[in-house]
């Protein structure tokens, strides 16, 4: 395919980095469309896909490509959702495209006396916006299409165009055999869903997928990303339109729609491809070092705040990987892969309760009194503390326990409440009752972050605040109760450390 005798005038320059760039250039998507090929299988539909060369090469007679689409099975009319990504130099002259609209029309030649069909070619300039996200959607009780079965529902995301067009961006997976589907969670650039207009229409129609390529229709519904965006601590329901046309009358359906995940680079959980976030930052900083004074380093990780699938029941006390009857990740990196796993299947939820895993962590410790285990609990929190009687109480009771606890805030939030709990200015009591003893450490993770940006040594950092008071912790519990060392080791055997049982809790909240 070729564009040609069409030029597009660019609305800007584009940025210029004099250290990688020697000649100003702004990024020009070109997406594509075909409308009734020409059938060329016997006992099917084409199985259709298209490169793209550049014009400027014919007198060479040559066709590098610029690049090739997605091949799609059994249809006549493709809209292809993989882009074509070029440089505009403002001070050359280029062949692209300059129609109303940026929007290119012509007929397919191939067989001659046929008609092949028509290519559509769509040109947008992009913005300079190099956000991502991570969606997920899910869907309930959607419409019965297959005569034998279920549905097979799969879904396909449009950005608005400016003449009031839609251009695909995304296609979700089949998910087989049933009317209340949950699809994976993809992560894609708010780039390619709005071109960085978060107020730009995004629409989604959901299909039930067919072998032969002639998919069903469902419904449709329209968002954009500022109101995904706004769905961070809750599920966002949307209604499913679809319609039926009767000789009489058109009949409207609606059927529920929710929408699960927002991970966007303003929430905390944002799994950026360049750095760890917070959460990640201060697990693997604290974790890395109590890990070691860990025999069997396996360590049950917890969540709360955060309504879980299928039916969206709110827990403030669940397993990180999903398995309440074996919550325990091999190390560090286990937990870490655990709480990335669950940003994909958990929706954030408050409000934000801490004694549901402080009880969880003491009844283990309760059962363990003789000095031959010392529990530590990690709580990662963003938010105001909801349930701050109970939290007290939890902390009062557990402080006769062999467990400390070490608490890091993340964010830009208030912590007073946290500090509170801190108890290093004064014992913290629950109705009337004083803590044996401090067993709480907390630190805002904001004051030990480099300004420079330098991860590592924010994390070094955080881990020597929060792990400074956990040795005099651990030897006023063993000097109460009159617990001593065990007898020496013989010569050259070395001699383990005591067993710290760590609890590492990401709170997904």
């Amino acid at each position: 395919m070729h564009l040609e005798n069409c030029r597009m005038n660019m609305a800007c320059i584009g940025d210029v980095d004099p250290f990688t760039a020697a000649i100003p250039a702004t990024k020009v998507e070109l997406s594509v469309c075909c409308r009734n090929l020409l059938d060329r299988d016997t006992f099917s539909k084409s199985d259709p896909s298209k490169f793209l060369s550049p014009h400027t090469c014919k007198k060479l007679n040559t066709h590098p490509h610029f690049g090739r689409t997605e091949v799609i099975d059994n249809t006549l009319n493709p809209d292809f959702v993989r882009k074509f990504i070029l440089d505009y130099f403002f001070e050359e002259r280029q062949n692209l495209l300059g129609s109303l609209g940026s929007r290119l029309e012509k007929p397919l030649i191939g067989i001659p006396g046929r008609k092949c069909g028509t290519i559509i070619v769509r040109a947008e300039e992009l913005s300079n916006c190099r956000e991502s996200v991570m969606l997920q959607f899910c869907g309930n009780k959607l419409d019965k299409k297959d005569f034998f079965g279920k549905s097979d529902p799969f879904l396909v995301f449009y950005r608005s165009n400016e003449d009031g067009s839609y251009t695909i961006c995304h296609k979700t997976e089949v998910v087989k055999n049933t009317l209340d589907p949950v699809w994976q969670a993809f992560k894609i650039p708010v780039r390619a869903l709005c071109n960085g207009d978060y107020d730009r229409s995004i629409k989604v129609e959901v299909y039930d997928w067919d072998r032969d390529g002639g998919h069903d229709f469902i419904g449709e519904f329209s968002t954009s990303y500022r109101e995904m965006s706004r769905s961070q601590s809750q599920f966002h329901i949307y209604e499913v339109i679809s319609f039926t046309h009767t000789r009489a009358h058109t009949h409207t359906h609606t059927q529920t729609f929710i929408f699960l995940l927002f991970l966007g680079p303003t929430s905390l959980h944002y799994m950026s491809p360049y750095q760890l976030n917070d959460y990640a930052m201060a697990l693997r900083a604290v974790g890395e070092i109590i890990q070691d004074y860990d025999s069997d380093k396996m360590f049950p990780a917890l969540g709360f705040g955060a309504k879980l699938p299928p039916d969206g029941r709110v827990s403030h006390e669940f397993a990180l990987n999903g398995n309440p009857q074996n919550p325990y990740c091999n190390g560090i990196e286990g937990v870490l892969e655990a709480y990335y796993q669950s940003l994909k299947s958990v929706r954030l939820y408050g409000p934000t309760h801490f004694s549901p895993v402080i009880n969880h962590v003491a009844r283990y410790a309760s059962a363990v009194t003789d000095g031959s285990q010392y529990f530590i609990l990690l709580i990662i929190s963003d938010g105001v503390i909801t349930d701050m009687a109970q939290t007290k109480e939890s902390i009062v009771n557990a402080a006769s326990l062999p467990m400390s606890i070490i608490i890091v805030g993340v964010g830009p939030a208030e912590f007073d409440e946290m500090i509170e709990l801190d108890g290093d200015e004064e014992r913290i009591s629950s109705q009337g009752r004083y803590a044996e003893r401090d067993i709480v450490q907390f630190v805002p993770f904001r004051d030990y972050i480099d300004r420079r940006g330098n991860h590592i040594l924010s994390m070094a950092r955080l881990a020597k605040e929060v792990l400074a008071e956990i040795p005099d912790q651990f030897l006023s519990y063993m000097r109460t109760r009159g617990i001593k060392p065990g007898p020496l080791p013989p010569p050259y055997t070395p001699c383990p450390p005591p067993h710290l049982n760590t609890t590492a809790t990401a709170i997904i909240h």
